[in-house]
């Protein structure tokens, strides 16, 4: 099987000659970059080098798909927030658009064609045409929660959610049209897989909360959203996976802070769990040795597709990339 049909057959929790590797947000590090030539902020900016630096993650580090939206923020700079794109050594970051969660917001209706849309897109479309036989293709968007963080600012959003509900219900409603809007543009530019990050951790976001406002969103996503997903929340959340569950997601993107185990028991047998892997302990501070084990254990507890939890940290040795992918290819035989 290709890397590609290993990919998305693992995300249906289908069979496949061997568990898959990749990752379904940033796997950009500095001395990747110094190794290509190519770095922020133009690998934000401009889509050949945004779809460069994408391609070394097949290419450079063996994983099964490759992911060009290196950013929390594209969606967001569409609608009109002010963004500092970081440079090699520092991510981006933005401002709010709203002081208020009683400002009105209006969506551009040409926002897929602000760069902050249309480079992406451009970059899918170059991926698709070069690497896309051989690879899955994912693209990434962001939920409304998070888009709600960007427009109005964190404590003024989240403050909103106990204090005016009611607002703060619309505000996802009308927000959710830019989650889907941007998702299958991407689909249409040849995305395979789409990533789905929603910031609604536990420490930002309360298991009540989550049920009350966002599994109906997470689950209208799914059925709006003409490709599988892949729902990516950083931090513990043991406290909402029998939730998350049943919005019908193909795959959870998990973080470290819940136990493999404990993730594979939360999630059940019909959605698939990929990543898990510390970005601190092991893909920035690991040992070889380290890493392996950890494959391993992911492979004993029927992980579907192993690698790093989250955005991969900006100091990191890209070498301990290539030896998770390696460790899968060899010991995740089926």
């Amino acid at each position: 099987m290709k890397p590609k049909e290993i990919f998305l057959a693992k995300l249906h929790r289908g069979p496949a000659t061997r568990v898959a590797t990749g990752s379904a947000t940033s796997i950009v590090t500095t001395d990747l970059m110094e190794k290509i030539g190519v770095s922020f902020p133009d690998a934000h900016l401009k889509a050949p080098a945004m779809a460069a630096l994408a391609a070394t993650g097949h290419t450079l580090l063996g994983f099964d798909n490759v992911m060009p939206l290196y950013s929390v923020w594209h969606e967001s700079a569409a609608l009109g927030c002010q963004v500092d794109w970081g440079n090699i050594r520092r991510m981006p970051d933005g401002h709010p658009i709203c002081t208020s969660i009683s400002d009105s917001i209006s969506i551009p209706a040409d926002f897929l064609h602000h760069p902050g849309c249309q480079v992406p897109l451009d970059a899918l479309k170059w991926l698709k045409k070069d690497l896309g036989e051989e690879v899955a293709v994912v693209g990434k968007v962001f939920g409304p929660w998070t888009l709600g963080y960007h427009v109005f600012g964190v404590e003024e959003f989240l403050a909103s959610t106990l204090l005016e509900p009611d607002r703060v219900k619309h505000l996802l409603r009308q927000l959710i049209e830019v989650t889907v809007a941007f998702a299958n543009a991407q689909i249409d530019s040849g995305a395979d897989a789409i990533t789905l990050g929603d910031h609604c951790t536990r420490d930002l976001c309360s298991p009540q909360i989550y049920r009350d406002f966002l599994a109906e969103i997470h689950h209208e996503l799914h059925e709006r959203i003409a490709c599988p997903l892949i729902l990516h929340i950083c931090g513990d959340t043991a406290d909402r996976l029998a939730s998350i569950r049943t919005t019908g997601i193909e795959c959870f993107h998990f973080d470290s802070k819940v136990p493999t185990a404990e993730a594979r028991k939360l999630a059940g047998e019909k959605m698939a769990l990929m990543g898990g892997t510390s970005n601190i302990a092991l893909i920035r501070n690991g040992t070889p040795r380290d890493i392996v084990q950890d494959v391993n254990e992911k492979l004993a507890a029927g992980i579907d597709l192993i690698g790093p939890e989250c955005a991969v940290p900006l100091d990191a040795p890209c070498e301990n990339l290539q030896i998770l992918s390696s460790a899968v290819k060899k010991f995740g035989r089926q």
